[in-house]
């Protein structure tokens, strides 16, 4: 009889120890390359390079068992260039993501603080962009999509559903948290996924609202509360409202996947291309309706479980107003081998040709891969070659 109270006694102990589990993380990915571009402004340029593929970065997971499948979870996560040292994301400790909220294993989970907006979620991981299998210098012209994560959302609610049946879908709303103006400066952003077998569609839509008007960008830069949703020196692009949507699938069979991705940006009273940092910007819009589409065809193949090979074409025309019509085409080649579950080593290569690159007021385009500069920036001709030879460490 004491033996068995003994034994229930110390069962209750346990199970108390166990209702009350928590755990952190630490955990990061450095990524660091050689990258040979044959014209930057007219100049072929060596540079060693961050995050040519993956930014480098650094966070602490962490999570609370609360009990009845409720888990307490947040995540802090750091963005830094490995060969200076310097914080990225405009200096942020947490600039990639900060966020806390709670997790249901029937529902999904609540998030509250400075996450990814929903195309990215859903509809980035269908594209090269969006993977380990690309990343950076694969992204459409000035990231127009945001696919690879030039901004994140601030002061935002986010809900992501639990995965029904190979289902799921999420919602965020980012808020401008300035008094009177609650539709400036804010965002709105639903998406969902399906998956079945090796089969992945996806979906998202993405809104942010501003009040530029028709200033120049370097002015709405200026205007803007800096403590909304969406700071300048994030987004590239600058007008009084962005809508984005896209859509994708990737279909996997054997060691070989196949994808494509189709996305859509809009801007009203377009302002301008910002080069990404206070009052700078590349292109000016004067205002005028902007009109951007992207269509990716991308796959992968793994010839070994070590060696992997990876492949895109995007082909993007956009409408700039008043008679500009610039059109991109970029082929993207990537070759990437494991050393390790950790460790792998790549080389990769793009290849940018613009057309129709005149009629913007004055101002050329130029061929820019990654974003809106390549290896110190854009080419003096429609064509442009960005090679990197890197290494990827994870922990």
């Amino acid at each position: 009889m004491k033996k068995t109270l003994l034994v229930a006694a110390l069962s209750g102990v346990f199970a108390t120890a166990a209702h009350a589990q928590s755990s952190v993380t630490l955990y990061g990915l450095i990524d660091a390359g050689i990258t040979y571009t044959n014209n930057a402004k007219g100049h072929p340029n060596w540079q060693e390079t961050s995050g040519a593929i993956n930014g480098s970065r650094w966070g602490l997971r962490g999570s609370e068992d609360l009990g009845g499948g409720l888990k307490a979870i947040f995540t802090l996560e750091n963005g830094f260039n490995i060969n200076s040292g310097t914080l990225g994301q405009g200096g942020r400790e947490f600039g990639r993501q900060a966020f806390v909220g709670l997790a249901s294993d029937q529902f999904g989970a609540v998030t509250l603080g400075r996450q990814y907006d929903s195309v990215v979620d859903f509809v980035g991981p269908l594209a090269l962009t969006g993977t380990q299998y690309g990343g950076t210098y694969m992204a459409h012209p000035f990231d127009n999509d945001n696919l690879n994560n030039s901004f994140r959302v601030n002061n935002s609610i986010k809900f992501t559903s639990t995965n029904y049946a190979g289902f799921k879908f999420g919602a965020l709303y980012g808020f401008s948290n300035t008094a009177g103006q609650f539709s400036n400066n804010r965002v709105i952003s639903a998406g969902a996924s399906y998956t079945y077998g090796g089969l992945n569609v996806g979906a998202g839509y993405l809104q942010l609202n501003n009040t530029f008007g028709g200033n120049t960008a370097a002015a709405a830069t200026a205007a803007l509360n800096t403590s909304g949703a969406v700071t300048p020196t994030d987004n590239t692009l600058l007008a009084g409202k962005q809508q984005t949507w896209g859509v994708g699938a990737n279909y996997a069979f054997g060691p070989a996947t196949v994808g494509a991705v189709y996305t859509q940006t809009n801007l009203s009273q377009g302002s301008g291309i910002s080069s990404g940092t206070a009052g700078g910007q590349v292109i000016n819009f004067f205002g005028n309706s902007v009109h951007f589409q992207n269509f990716e065809l991308n796959g992968r193949y793994a010839l070994t479980p070590a060696l992997s090979l990876a492949s895109a074409y995007t082909y993007t025309q956009a409408n700039f107003g008043s008679g500009s019509l610039p059109k991109w085409g970029q082929f993207n080649l990537q070759a990437d081998y494991a050393l390790s579950k950790r460790t792998d080593v790549y080389l990769q290569g793009e290849y940018q040709h613009v057309m129709n690159d005149q009629g913007l007021h004055g101002e050329s385009i130029g061929a820019m891969i990654n974003n809106t500069t390549s290896g110190g920036g854009a080419s003096t001709t429609s064509n442009q070659v960005a090679v990197t030879a890197g290494l990827r460490h994870r922990f």
